[in-house]
């Protein structure tokens, strides 16, 4: 670490949940180091946390293996500039917060300039192109996980790798209120609620809106008391799935909401949700969910035809609980009267829910270590290591 200035971190952070990760990691490190500087891709909860951000996070929230192509120049542009930025500015560390395929081959530059580099937030390379970890371990100097079955994958091929927790799990409370959830949201105290997440970004909002609100309608015609709330991690988004539900539900009433995901699902009393780190908030909450899945179709096309997908299940809920606990449905299993009958066997079976919820508590006990201080203390160690 440099005499001379204050600790330097490099940061980027793809999305809603990295910007989120970060601003956590942001305020762990401060607590031990308080005049450490920021600088990168960040979003709104890292820059108020004190990164000076020298593009938004929002820049990267792309999804699909063919679906980046659209974006790729635009992409190439921005890592070439920071890039640049990041080898002028020679913080004592980089570290890439998900976004794998940016910051994987960002790091890859900076490593060779003699910077530090961490990876949080595993690539799932457990799941799918397991070969990654090998050249991972060329350019890494670290990756932090948040799951615990995630640090296997590392072991055999010389790269350090620490499991963290998760910082949800030290966020959300291990019994969620759903009396006070609903009272701040203004949703009636007694009416059974279907909460609707059909995702944080753009493409992955517009391929599943219209089965969401296609569920939403065949669900309230078989049960007209059902009442419902979505949330969104931005106007944009919510207006993608208005547009869908006014198309295949006109006139249903829908309460929606920009940011408040968590309150959202502690109101709820099962939950239809987009595949991804809103699974994990659904299970950290303890509702019962169904998992909705849908890739373009070239980017599914590949995976099937590559046999790139080396898991059985893709929820993170079945993954942490080494089999399959609650429905997952993807591609043309995505259709509204599936998901309306998935989501109607949880209404009807309270007992299987008590058990699901015994499960998560358990899930969440066990990913509920202090995940941002550990992840800042692994950091701050890799830095105190470094040669001078």
């Amino acid at each position: 670490m440099a005499a001379s200035r204050a600790l330097t971190i490099g940061v980027v952070a793809g999305e809603s949940s990295g910007d989120n990760l970060g601003a956590a990691l942001i305020h762990a490190i401060r607590r031990r180091e308080p005049r450490a500087r920021f600088v990168g891709i960040a979003g709104p909860a890292m820059q108020a946390a004190g990164c000076e951000a020298l593009a938004g996070s929002s820049e990267l929230a792309v999804m699909g293996l063919f679906e980046v192509l659209h974006h790729l120049p635009r992409l190439l542009r921005l890592r070439a500039r920071l890039r640049r930025d990041m080898l002028a500015l020679r913080p004592d560390v980089f570290v890439g917060i998900d976004a794998p395929e940016f910051n994987l081959n960002l790091a890859p530059a900076l490593h060779a300039a003699g910077i530090r580099t961490v990876q949080y937030v595993s690539p799932q390379v457990w799941a799918w192109r397991r070969g990654r970890a090998r050249r991972m371990a060329g350019f890494l100097d670290l990756v932090l996980c948040l799951l615990p079955f995630e640090r296997e994958v590392y072991d055999g091929v010389g790269l350090a790798a620490v499991f963290t927790g998760h910082p949800l799990a030290d966020q959300l409370p291990l019994e969620p209120d759903r009396a006070a959830a609903r009272r701040a949201l203004g949703i009636d105290a007694e009416a059974p609620v279907i909460a609707l997440l059909p995702g944080s970004r753009s493409g992955e909002v517009s391929r599943l809106a219209p089965d969401f609100a296609g569920a939403a309608a065949w669900l309230v015609a078989r049960r007209p008391g059902l009442a419902f709330a979505a949330a969104f991690a931005d106007a944009a988004t919510r207006g993608t799935f208005e547009a869908a539900l006014a198309a295949r539900a006109p006139g249903l009433a829908v309460q929606s909401y920009v940011g408040r995901s968590r309150e959202v699902l502690a109101a709820a009393t099962a939950v239809l949700v987009a595949s991804g780190t809103a699974t994990l908030e659904t299970l950290l909450c303890k509702r019962p969910m169904v998992v909705a899945y849908r890739l373009g179709w070239a980017s599914a096309f590949a995976l099937r035809a590559l046999g790139l997908l080396k898991v059985e299940h893709f929820a993170q809920p079945n993954l942490l609980a080494g089999r399959r606990i609650v429905p997952e449905l993807t591609q043309g299993e995505v259709t509204p009267e599936r998901l309306g009958r998935e989501l109607e066997r949880w209404l009807d079976a309270p007992e299987t829910v008590a058990e699901l919820v015994a499960r998560f508590t358990t899930i969440h006990r066990q990913l509920r270590l202090g995940a941002s201080e550990r992840a800042a203390a692994a950091i701050l160690a890799l830095v105190e290591d470094a040669p001078s």
